[in-house]
């Protein structure tokens, strides 16, 4: 049987705003995107659940030389995380690490402008978090904003995505084993690859943040 497609990003993001109901008009959620892909799928479930939104910005710390190989990522609130191993086998020293993460820090700055318009950052410390994309291809950028996110305290993570691999789901899912992910809202097609590309009706940069509005 052929997987069952999307229209667009929108139409992914109402259907997983269904598997969320039960976080709809919650003072403790919000919802955070992952752009760009994720922010018209974030933008659907917010709006649904009636939840303010916003951006979670990561961007991967790359081996000089070899930008593509990741030693870490940071991401938005000022959090970093670093392959640890990678770091040590390839004998990175401290400051080449501290000037991509500043070069990299820049453009996550420049992208949350963008995004945000001006607007502060939302306070994510003590609240559900349900982090949104529009996938999962491998899981890398997801679990380093899992990983980033965990360093802000939030009460609780929630991986919504609309499409993904299993094995891309259980990387993830095994944060929660370790009782850092303690929930995972599925894919609407749990195990399936989309077969056909998303496309967004915002255009590059995606509608603004803030808190959308409630349905009826």
């Amino acid at each position: 049987m052929a997987p069952e497609r999307f229209r667009d990003r929108r139409e992914a993001g109402r259907l997983l705003a269904q598997k969320l109901a039960a976080y709809a008009n919650r003072p403790d959620v919000l919802v955070l995107a992952l752009p760009r892909g994720g922010v018209p799928v974030a933008y659907e479930v917010a709006r649904a659940l009636g939840a303010p939104l916003d951006v979670f910005v990561v961007r991967k710390l790359g081996v000089p030389g070899y930008e593509e190989l990741a030693m870490g990522a940071v991401a938005t609130g000022g959090a970093r995380v670093l392959n640890e191993q990678i770091v040590r086998d390839l004998h990175i020293p401290e400051y080449v690490i501290d000037r991509i993460e500043a070069e990299q820090r820049e453009e996550l700055a420049r992208r949350e402008r963008v995004y945000r318009g001006g607007r502060p950052p939302l306070q994510v410390s003590g609240r559900t978090a349900i982090v949104a994309d529009d996938g999962l291809a491998t899981g890398a950028t997801m679990r380093a904003a899992v990983k980033a996110l965990r360093q802000l305290q939030p009460e609780r993570i929630i991986v919504a995505v609309p499409t993904a691999f299993a094995r891309d789901l259980r990387r993830v899912e095994g944060g929660g084993r370790r009782g850092c992910l303690r929930d995972h809202a599925g894919a609407v097609l749990r195990g399936r690859l989309l077969v056909r590309k998303l496309h967004s009706n915002y255009g590059s940069r995606g509608p603004r943040v803030g808190r959308p509005r409630t349905a009826a």
